[in-house]
């Protein structure tokens, strides 16, 4: 197939082009750059099947016929979101709007990368699909919590009503290589801050727990969500469930790090508890994810000392 993936230069984005690859398709990634980077195309850039377009997808486009369309184009990192707060808003609506309508010029499959954020700080846990979350609309977090439910309902209605045929998928925390450095997710904080030699910073009294799903497992149940025909969210991450002290403790075990624990107070609106219940992805996609925690953290150290020691040199990773 002819494959469109709109933030496709970003971590989740650039892994799903590079598996696309892999599975014979022709990808056009098309990214503005704005937290993405050309740098995660290294390993797939010389692919003839493979091309990059530098686009706004708040714009409307069109780079000719596709089959299908993966919108994964947003900022998704704390640091970005509360940074480009208004643009992350927009992406959700006016860029997803855009997709849409490409998608139903050329009657093209739709894939939407929606998040866990969706369900806020959730009451409800483990957390299905079917729970309607539980989110502060007009809080820091908001401009990503409420950009992603926005184009949740414009790709269902767009489904509903204009007859596109569409997926939606809501990411748990991911990590694995090509996470930036700064971007505020726990593992690329601990992990850096580990390798320096820095306190690991935690926020609260890190009792608050996280389920972490390396990016091999992710963008697997992606590609098998992408195949069904299952038009409603499911969900799609690990469900082993960690605290934030217990992932800081196995960060310093893999690093080898000497680094101290300090706390600092918890920023507005952070989830006290966030794991997904993946039932329907088991019965629906027969996925699961495969890779503990320990061992993905072991696979994710290479990249975090390449990026350190070329940060380190003075030719940033995320240029």
């Amino acid at each position: 197939m002819r494959i469109l993936v709109t933030g496709g230069a970003g971590f989740l984005g650039s892994h799903l082009c590079e598996r696309l690859l892999a599975d014979g398709h022709s990808v056009i990634c098309v990214d503005n750059l704005l937290t993405g980077r050309l740098e995660n195309f290294r390993t797939f850039a010389t692919d003839p099947r493979f091309s990059f377009e530098l686009h706004d997808i708040c714009h409307p486009f069109n780079f000719g016929p596709v089959d299908f369309i993966y919108d994964f184009a947003s900022p998704a990192s704390p640091e970005d979101y509360i940074k480009w707060g208004v643009e992350t808003l927009e992406v959700g609506s006016l860029g997803t709007r855009n997709c849409l309508e490409l998608a139903r010029e050329y009657k093209a499959g739709f894939f939407l990368a929606s998040t866990s954020e969706c369900y806020g700080d959730p009451d409800v846990h483990p957390q299905t699909e079917s729970y309607w979350g539980h989110v502060n609309p007009i809080g820091k977090r908001s401009v990503y919590d409420e950009a992603k439910r926005f184009s949740e309902a414009l790709t269902m209605a767009y489904h509903h009503y204009r007859g596109v045929d569409t997926r939606i998928v809501r990411i748990f925390n991911t990590y694995g290589p090509r996470l930036q450095l700064n971007d505020g997710r726990v593992i690329s904080n601990f992990m850096k801050q580990a390798l320096l030699g820095d306190d690991l910073t935690i926020y609260g009294d890190g009792m608050q727990t996280r389920s972490f799903c390396y990016v091999s497992d992710e963008i697997e149940g992606i590609v098998r969500l992408a195949a069904s025909s299952e038009h409603l969210p499911t969900n799609i991450g690990n469900p082993h469930e960690f605290t934030v002290i217990d992932c800081a403790k196995l960060v310093l075990e893999v690093t080898g790090s000497a680094s101290k624990l300090v706390f600092k107070p918890l920023p507005q609106d952070d989830p006290k508890q966030r794991c997904p219940d993946i039932s329907k992805a088991k019965a629906l996609l027969g996925w699961e994810p495969i890779v503990d925690l320990r061992t993905g953290l072991g696979m994710t150290l290479p990249y975090f000392r390449e990026s350190l020691a070329t940060d380190s040199r003075g030719s940033s990773p995320s240029q």
